[in-house]
């Protein structure tokens, strides 16, 4: 797979048939190994490794009802008394991050009110800050870690 802009680790993949397939060891099942998955499980373990999330505070492809329609968020993460903290959407490293991007991503928080959304493809990742009280977004220098997201 791609080369990301994340640490480099190492996966447990499998082929079954034609397909490559990733342990998601946040869903604890094998997937297949799509672009836009390389990314999500890449990402994932950058939280978890080198931010210091905790799987069991995470869920991947996330079910939400908005306007009579069903949507997945790639990524909800919560706090230890499960209120969601953050979401993240994950696009293949070909797909280049546009407006329309976050616009799917901000129609997502109209359900949760989350304080942070976070948006990559690999190579490029961004975090905004939501501050309900000034209606403002600020784009964040990095992606924070959990100690920060919970004070």
């Amino acid at each position: 797979m791609l080369r990301l802009n994340l640490p480099n680790y190492s996966f447990k993949i499998i082929r079954s048939g034609d397909n490559l397939k990733i342990f998601d060891q946040i869903r604890k099942k094998y997937l297949v190994l799509t672009p836009e998955e390389w990314v999500r499980q890449n990402f994932v373990r950058y939280l978890i490794e080198e931010k210091g999330y905790n799987t069991s505070l995470m869920a991947n492809e996330v079910t939400i009802k908005l306007h009579n329609t069903t949507k997945r968020c790639d990524t909800v993460v919560y706090d230890r008394y499960l209120n969601p903290l953050m979401i993240i959407e994950y696009k293949s490293p070909d797909t280049i991050i546009t407006q329309a991007v976050f616009d799917q991503i901000s129609r997502y928080n109209i359900r949760f009110r989350v304080p942070y959304l976070v948006v990559s493809n690999g190579l490029n990742h961004y975090c905004c800050q939501v501050d309900y009280e000034t209606q403002t977004i600020s784009f964040q220098n990095d992606i924070p870690i959990y100690g920060d997201l919970i004070t």
